[in-house]
């Protein structure tokens, strides 16, 4: 007896594992915050303390303290803390005193400006490095990319920023060791003032993107389907472009936003060697003035980039499955 097809369509049973994943990046988060809000708790000193200075008195800085509700149970302010921030209020900020978000929004374009010229700058390096690896396998090509990936890959990106220094704006006077961004600024200006930040994070990102590329590569030019079409007198380029490319796709998504993931955390070191007025270097002046929420607040941003990122990848990943889709 022939069973009647079902009617629902291929990618259906895609659908559980994909709620499975936001569900667990949810979670996660949640987790997170938990993480975040004990720990900022737990860094010396007090923020009352440093906003009156050395020279108050104890009733001052209890008085203060009470001000700003941190005499209360530390479950009963996290909880509150966790509802301003999902309905995307965090506050007010202890040192500026002015909202959160506002301090938020005048520096996060300038973090997401210097993440996507990076973006795009490691992803065009990485794909031609790890495509012209994979095809001159075993050459000469093939092992000196390997030894610069491997390099990079071992090589901090505080490292390479003073390297960069040293080198750019120090012996040979091309680029500035700071950088700063004008509204008003051209786009030459611009790139100019945040070729030093790129050129550190990119050669920390592009490694392993290349590396993990120039495998999936490789393993789709082993194919059959790959030797057939050369047999046929196919053009190799066109092999690799229409052919191994849309096939190796999946694997080179999901390196590469593993990969990207690490820029926000990578762009912690980068913006303080540069003095680069992202969110970055606002999360370190927030610590070292125990401005909790603005501290948690940054520390909640970059971490949920991260598991974002995490998550796009985890779902592209089950989306080139073609035995995910069936």
């Amino acid at each position: 007896m022939v069973r009647p097809a079902s009617s629902r369509p291929a990618w259906f049973g895609v659908f559980p594992l994909i709620l499975y994943r936001v569900g667990s990046a949810l979670l996660t988060l949640f987790l997170v915050s938990a993480v975040v809000f004990t720990i900022s708790g737990l860094l010396p000193g007090d923020a009352a303390q440093e906003i009156l200075g050395q020279s108050a008195t104890p009733q001052q800085i209890e008085a203060l303290r009470h001000e700003m509700g941190l005499d209360r149970p530390a479950v009963t302010r996290y909880f509150e803390w966790l509802v301003s921030i999902i309905t995307g209020d965090p506050g007010m900020s202890y040192v500026a005193n002015m909202p959160v978000s506002e301090i938020i929004s005048d520096r996060l374009p300038n973090t997401l400006k210097l993440a996507g010229i990076t973006a795009v700058v490691s992803v065009a390096i990485a794909l031609t490095i790890g495509v012209v690896s994979a095809i001159n396998r075993g050459g000469r090509i093939d092992r000196v990319l390997n030894i610069v990936t491997l390099s990079l890959v071992a090589t901090p990106e505080f490292l390479v920023a003073t390297l960069g220094v040293l080198l750019f704006s120090v012996t040979l006077l091309w680029l500035p060791s700071i950088s700063l961004v004008n509204a008003d600024a051209s786009w030459g200006e611009m790139l100019r003032s945040l070729a030093l930040p790129v050129l550190s994070l990119t050669s920390v990102v592009v490694a392993q993107m290349a590396r993990m590329t120039r495998a999936a590569v490789a393993d789709q030019l082993d194919r059959p389907y790959v030797e057939m079409a050369r047999l046929k007198g196919v053009p190799f380029s066109r092999i690799v472009l229409f052919h191994v490319l849309p096939n190796a796709i999946g694997p080179i998504v999901n390196a590469m936003a593993l990969s990207l993931s690490y820029l926000f955390g990578g762009a912690l070191i980068v913006e303080t060697i540069f003095n680069y007025p992202g969110l970055a270097s606002l999360m370190v002046n927030a610590v070292t003035s125990r401005d909790m929420p603005l501290l948690q607040s940054c520390a909640m941003i970059f971490c949920g980039t991260y598991l974002t990122m995490v998550l796009v990848a985890d779902v592209i990943a089950i989306l080139a499955n073609p035995r995910l889709r069936a």
